[in-house]
């Protein structure tokens, strides 16, 4: 009897001693999404402890389902970030999930899954940069994604948050400083994690990353880039619109391996019907208004890559960036190609004058202002479209709550104005200060269309293959705070001082609000004094 009741004292012992050691789990991280298909997607989480990596889903709050998955350390202790990923989905179907460690469940969240092109969905994309800690504005981030885009889709499109936004993009620059393990959690994941927790995220690397472990860690983004780079660039199909995701940081923006990829994967696209357009997202901008020293020739290059790519397809492109602590928005010459800075979230803003600038034609609207982008994308796929809004909070000399400061839609389809009329000069002698040429007013058969920009060219010979004279203008042009073009119609341009006794050659041609170029005008001539 003694040696029974010593056995069960020393099992009851054991006992004790085994909960004793089981920590209670905290979440650290609430759980975010990644990597969304129709039938799949991935769900993350970090805990201070534990091993058990679990998700209960379903078709409603009830759940009933549940998948397993791995964890592994972050930070080389005790915590540890969680994944899962669930297949076995229907696409463009809203789901209900918690995520479980241990004794620690969360709280239950949705997600919607993607359609495919052929469901032609409409969807809305955010875009936004920049987001680093600011020391004098240490909230700013949060303030961007609570009061200004979760409050924002709440009061213009209603419902719940899986049904109005599709995804978040982000074009580098997440944290001050990316070995440093703490600013993930508390400047980054904390501040958005009510968006996150419903919402894929899909970032690309700023150089405030610093190319960091973590960062590899936190994020599980689509592997089909070089396998070599993985995660370094990649691609991701939502409904008619293929995201493209570069590295433009030191190391990176000159490697072979990247560009051969980017042109191979835009000959794929070039051959798939179901795709109607193309956004990237890299950091570093080509060029930049407010700071010229962030430029960078790499993103040139993409730029021209994905120029040739919209003008042999058809297939209307963007490449979003930051780095700039502003907002712009540009247009290729030629192509239906926009230029969108989506800066700062939350980095201290690039003020006007603060830095070496450049008025660049590209470039209508340029603003030193916080505040993010929405992008509406139409998925009716017999004349697709997209919207881009500027949504603004302001700066530090003036606060806009959720004010639309800029748009701008494009159509896949080609919407051509008419082609202009040379006025004058035509069959006449000038001097050769300089023409003054004149055109008609503008003309479209199509609804609500304006003249936004008029494209004029001098030379010496009928070809136009060497232009004296080039000019290119926009019927807005934001620069310093001030529009550089508001008394310009468009209907008329001064030529640059021209050579005595000579013959020249002119055209003009029109182009919509919606990036439409008419045709030439008919060419005329005229000559100059001696």
């Amino acid at each position: 009897m003694k040696m029974c009741r010593t056995l069960l004292l020393l099992m009851s012992m054991i006992s004790f001693w085994g909960v004793a050691q089981k920590k209670d789990v905290t979440l650290l991280v609430q759980p975010y999404l990644q990597d969304a298909s129709p039938h799949s997607i991935k769900i993350l989480w970090e805990t201070s402890v534990g091993e058990e990596s679990v998700v209960e889903w379903g078709l409603s709050p009830k759940l009933g389902k549940k998948k397993e998955g791995i964890s592994y350390d972050v930070n080389f202790s005790e915590s540890r970030i969680h994944e899962v990923k669930i297949d076995g989905l229907k696409r463009f179907t809203e789901y209900y999930y918690r995520v479980r460690t241990g004794n620690m469940a969360s709280d239950i969240f949705q997600f919607k899954t993607p359609p495919f092109a052929s469901d032609n969905e409409s969807f809305k994309i955010v875009a936004m940069s920049d987001m680093q800690y600011d020391h004098n504005h240490p909230d700013k981030f949060s303030e961007i994604v609570n009061d200004g885009v979760l409050a924002y889709l709440e009061k213009e499109y209603k419902g719940n948050l899986p049904n109005n936004l599709a995804m978040v993009l982000i074009p580098g620059d997440l944290v001050e400083n990316g070995a440093k393990y703490f600013q993930w959690k508390e400047h980054f994941f904390n501040p958005a994690e009510k968006l996150f927790a419903h919402v894929p995220v899909y970032p690309v690397l700023g150089n405030h990353e610093r190319n960091s472990v973590f960062y590899f860690k936190y994020f599980s983004l689509p592997e089909n880039g070089t396998p070599a780079y993985a995660e370094h660039w990649w691609y991701k199909d939502y409904g008619n619109t293929r995201i493209i995701g570069l590295n433009s940081n030191d190391g990176y923006k000159d490697s072979r391996d990247q560009k051969n990829w980017l042109e191979t994967l835009l000959g794929e696209t070039a051959k798939e019907d179901k795709i109607d357009f193309v956004f990237a997202q890299l950091h570093h901008p080509h060029k930049s208004e407010l700071w010229i020293p962030g430029e960078r020739d790499f993103t040139g290059e993409v730029v021209k890559e994905l120029e040739k790519f919209t003008t042999e397809t058809g297939k209307p492109s963007i490449h979003f960036f930051g780095h700039t602590h502003g907002y712009s928005r540009g247009q290729s010459k030629d192509h239906k190609h926009l230029w969108i800075n989506v800066a700062s979230a939350g980095g201290a803003i690039d003020n006007w004058g603060e830095f070496e600038g450049r008025d660049y034609e590209e470039f209508s609207v340029t603003q030193d202002e916080y505040g993010f982008v929405m992008v509406e994308v139409d998925g009716n796929r017999d004349d697709p479209k997209f919207t881009i809004r500027r949504i603004s909070r302001g700066n530090q000399d003036r606060f806009r709550a959720n004010e639309l400061r800029d748009s701008i839609t494009i159509w896949k389809k080609e919407r051509k104005p008419d082609a202009p009329k040379a006025l004058a000069p035509r069959d006449e002698t000038v001097e050769i200060t300089g023409a003054l040429l004149r055109a008609n007013g503008f003309n479209s058969t199509f609804k609500g269309a304006f003249h936004a920009a008029s494209h004029w060219q001098v030379a010496t010979s009928s070809d136009f293959s060497k232009p004296v004279f080039d000019s290119w203008k926009q019927y807005e042009n934001w620069y310093y705070l001030e529009d550089r073009q508001k008394d310009d119609d468009l209907t008329d341009e001064k030529t640059n001082r021209l050579k005595p006794n000579a013959t020249y050659f002119w055209r003009v041609r029109y182009r919509d609000q919606n990036l439409n170029w008419s045709d030439w005008s008919e060419t005329a001539t005229f000559n100059t004094k001696e």
